[in-house]
């Protein structure tokens, strides 16, 4: 079991996950940070546990119109182009990795 310690915030947490997902763990940190810091950028003043919550809004925000994107690109409703069965496939695994990774988070 591999484990990082990824900065999100302005604070460090230790993470465990499958060996050889190190970098995709860092890069995912990465990715909340660039959020925490844009909800920070709009002001107010927020605890570490609000601004995870906020940014997993946002995470949250964006899985629902992927799955949205993706449930009209199966029923071929994907908009004036036709549907790229391809694209579905990857939209797909992506939102499974995602909500992967949300239900590794949720567990104490």
């Amino acid at each position: 079991m591999g484990q990082v310690t990824v900065r999100v915030g302005g604070y460090t947490h230790p993470v465990s996950c499958e060996d050889g997902q190190e970098g995709h763990l860092i890069a995912l940190a990465a990715d909340v940070d660039r959020r925490v810091s844009s909800i920070r950028a709009m002001g107010g003043q927020f605890g570490e546990s609000r601004l995870l919550l906020l940014a997993a809004l946002l995470l949250a925000d964006e899985i629902h119109d992927l799955r949205v994107e993706l449930s009209r690109a199966r029923s071929g409703m994907g908009g004036a182009a036709p549907a790229d069965p391809a694209l579905a496939e990857r939209l797909g695994r992506v939102a499974e990795r995602i909500e992967g990774i949300a239900a590794s988070l949720e567990r104490p």
